[in-house]
Formats: structure tokens, sequence, C-alpha cells
């Protein structure tokens, strides 16, 4: 039997047998349940001649992105970036000062922000997002992802990644995991930090999108983007662009909110072993401490599914070590 490649680092010498030990590939993690479950299930789909071996090309994890790889409070990121957006745009729009749902941004009405539903979005995006090109966008997102900054952490949003997922992502490859990012986050936002950020090219991101247009401008063909929606990527949208996008059913899904339930149960339908995980945020003093009824991140129904399918509930307050890299 062969074991596959588990993340090592140069070898120290082990006191009681003069031997190689490995380093720890999750040092963020507590030594736990949880972790346990991570290195179990690794072992057991990459060893060849066991019964739960899993091929390398069906090796896929998908990841949600808010609230599991980096912070989502106390709204979403690229939330702040459309906000940011109208507060740049309203020198030459002055009907944002009037209308909705601008005024409540510039006017800084949080529980007006709250209420926003699909009518809203579409009006921030026509505003945000809409006229511009593919490429435009990426260098518009790159630049502000570069500068903007969390209200709480005081540090750059690309930097409120949670430490022990980059372990886990990294982790994962090196046992040939292939690693996707399956979010209701826009695609195009995603996409323009994930690679650096998370080692997750641009090809291996799925998001909710709007449509586009293929246009002639200055002598050169681009895709523009038009304040239409074109495909919500949450609930019952992330197994359809699993199987869109991918075409083949993950082994491993790990969410943190009722926005990730039915990835989860796609995941968990499929054969062999597989490993379902929740984040559940419980750590008020080094994140924040949200479940249920949550104005964002809910974690209601999945909470009740994990509890009653036997998935993961990995707990960020007992299973983190390190939550933030800038934490050391």
């Amino acid at each position: 039997m062969v074991l596959v490649l588990v993340i090592l680092a140069p070898a120290t010498t082990s006191p009681a047998h003069g031997q190689p030990a490995p380093v720890d590939p999750l040092p963020s993690w507590n030594d736990g349940t949880s972790k346990r479950a991570i290195v179990d299930f690794v072992t057991r789909v990459t060893k060849e001649g066991v019964p739960d071996f899993v091929p390398i090309a069906e090796r896929i994890a998908t990841f949600d992105n808010d609230g599991t790889l980096w912070c989502e409070q106390p709204v979403y990121t690229q939330a702040f970036f459309a906000f940011d957006r109208v507060k740049q745009l309203a020198a030459v729009h002055p009907e944002f000062k009037v209308n909705e749902p601008y005024r409540s941004i510039l006017e800084g009405d949080q529980a007006a922000m709250a209420r926003f539903g699909s009518h809203e979005i579409t009006a921030l995006l026509a505003a945000t997002h809409a006229g511009m090109t593919t490429d435009e966008f990426n260098r518009l997102a790159s630049t502000w992802l570069d500068t903007a900054r969390h209200p709480r952490f005081h540090q750059l949003f690309k930097a409120c990644v949670y430490q022990p997922q980059i372990e886990l992502l990294a982790y994962l490859r090196a046992n040939q995991f292939k690693t996707f990012i399956v979010t209701g986050g826009g695609i195009d936002f995603v996409r323009a930090f994930a690679e650096a950020t998370y080692g997750i090219p641009p090809e291996q991101v799925i998001g909710s999108s709007t449509k586009t247009r293929f246009e002639l401008r200055d002598g050169k063909f681009v895709l523009v983007k038009l304040a239409e929606l074109n495909s919500i990527d949450d609930k019952v949208g992330k197994p359809i662009n699993i199987n869109l996008h991918i075409g083949r059913r993950p082994i491993l899904a790990f969410g943190n909110s009722d926005g990730d339930l039915e990835m989860l149960q796609y995941t968990a339908s499929g054969a062999g072993l597989r490993l379902m995980l929740l984040l559940h945020h419980d750590d008020a003093t080094r994140e924040y401490d949200y479940d249920r009824k949550s104005r964002v991140g809910t974690l209601d129904l999945a909470w009740d599914e994990a509890v009653k399918q036997g998935w993961l509930v990995v707990s960020l307050k007992d299973d983190f070590k390190t939550v933030f890299a800038f934490e050391k």
C-alpha cells in the first residue's frame, strides 16, 4: 500500500526514536475531534488498496467563501465595496441623495440596508458594476482590496481570512484534492483576490454573476457587465452550479450558513466516504458570535441538518487555535 504525500516540513529528529518527525500540516487547528476527523478522512480517501480510496480525479473539495474562508461580519465584504462605490459616484449622481437604496447607504442607515432585497441589490449592481468591462472591474476590485480595511480589525479585508482554512486548503491540495470556491458572492469580485489569497485560480471560483455583453471597444473585443442578474449561487443554486461548472460531485464540502445547506446535502448524497463541515461562529472575542436568525450568515436549518446527519460542526472558538494570521 502507498500512503499519499502529506505536507512535510524539513525533518526534525524525534527524541524517542531518532527518526525524522513530520511537522503538523494544520498547526492553527487545536487538537480535537474536528482536526482528527479531517486528517482521518484525508488519510482514508488517499490510501491506495483500502475500501475508502478515492481516485485523484474525484477528489473534489468545495468551500463557501463568506464566513467560511474569511470574515463576513458585520456585512459581506462585497457590500462594503458596493457601498464605497456609491459614495464615490455620488458626486456625479446627485439623485443618490434622495433615491433608495443609495440614500440609506450615504446616510449610513444600517436598519434600512439590512432590509435590502433583490430590487435594491439589482440597483446597486447597476450603479457600481454595470457598464464597465470585466477587466476594468477586476482592476477596480483589486485596487479596492489593496487598501480597504475591516472596520473592527483595522486590517485589510483580504487579511481577514481564517488561517486554519488556508492551512486546510494547502493540506488538501498536497493530497491531490482540487479545491473550489462556491460562493453567493460575485464571481468576478472573488476572482480578483482568490488566487493570491487562497491559491485557488479563477477557473475554480464559482459565484453569483450578472449578465455580460460582447462588445467592440477601442478596437478590442471585451465583455461588458450588465445590470441584470444571471445566476444566484446560493442555496439550490450551489449544487446546480457545481454540476454545471465542475461536473463532479464533491467528496468534501465546507460551509457556515443555511445558504450552504444544499451544497452539503448534495455532497452527502454521493457514494463512498464523504465529509461535510459547518463552521460555527461562537467566538465574540476573537471574531464574532452568531448563528440562528443572524442578519448575516444565518446558521439555522443547516445546523439542525448537521446534528441530524452527523456532519462535522467546527467550533471557531474551540477548534481554531489561531483565527487570523495577523494575531501572531
